[in-house]
């Protein structure tokens, strides 16, 4: 593809960094989230990617995503909604938790919402969403939980110096991705209803519950009954996101 691969845009610093706009990241997350869409409900076949990272997001001379590499895809029936594995597949770091955990669900398409979750995550931190720092406490190194905590605390995030549409456009994908990477796969979106939640109203987003990376957590969070969705006005929403400094 003359554009290559998404990674290098999000990814690459220094004087290989090519920057896109919000306007453009934007349109790329719809078009790969409305391909993601059409292997799921578009086909004869249900077909599960099981590695949508943004290695395999192509880019072609006008920037419109293709989904790449299909050697992890499953293809089962329309009629099913479960999926059997004898293995997890994909790439550390998008890998749906269910894929190793047995207690918080099955796997079945779910499992590539949870990776276009962290995909948005990264699109819009322009950076791997696992810190490499070590010294770092484990639940920092979670990017959800980390962006998760800093809006929940009304912590301002950065934006730098972007448009009212544009802040609009960060927004939504920073709390769509927030529901994609629920542990539990029901409590995720589809990707029909994730690509709503993305071109709809952003005062009609809700925050849903702080993503964990643990099982264990799941059980801790129902003793509290934590609630499905806090609207997002409860919140300052003249939030201000600075990723690349944290």
């Amino acid at each position: 593809m003359p554009n290559g691969s998404l990674d290098k845009f999000i990814f690459l610093k220094g004087e290989k960094h090519i920057p896109l706009s919000w306007d453009r990241l934007y349109k790329i997350e719809l078009g790969v989230g409305r391909g993601i869409e059409y292997l799921h409900q578009g086909c004869d076949m249900q077909i599960l990617h099981f590695d949508i990272k943004p290695h395999n997001i192509l880019l072609d001379e006008d920037f419109t995503p293709k989904v790449s590499d299909f050697g992890l895809a499953k293809l089962y029936s329309t009629n099913e909604s479960v999926v059997s594995l004898t293995a997890a597949r994909g790439t550390l770091g998008y890998i749906a938790p269910e894929l190793f955990y047995k207690n918080v669900g099955h796997v079945s398409y779910k499992a590539d919402v949870y990776s276009f979750g962290m995909l948005l995550m990264e699109m819009v931190g322009k950076q791997r969403h696992f810190s490499r720092h070590q010294e770092e406490d484990l639940s920092e190194l979670f990017f959800p939980s980390w962006i998760y905590d800093r809006i929940e605390q009304g912590e301002d995030m950065e934006m730098g110096d972007v448009t009212e549409d544009e802040k609009k456009y960060i927004w939504k994908m920073v709390i769509v991705a927030l529901w994609c990477v629920q542990m539990k796969p029901m409590d995720r979106p589809s990707m029909s209803k994730a690509l709503d939640m993305l071109e709809g109203d952003v005062e009609l987003l809700q925050l849903p519950p702080k993503p964990t990376l643990y099982s264990h957590e799941i059980s801790a969070l129902d003793r509290e009954n934590k609630p499905m969705g806090v609207p997002i006005s409860s919140h300052n929403a003249s939030i201000t996101i600075s990723l690349d400094g944290r």
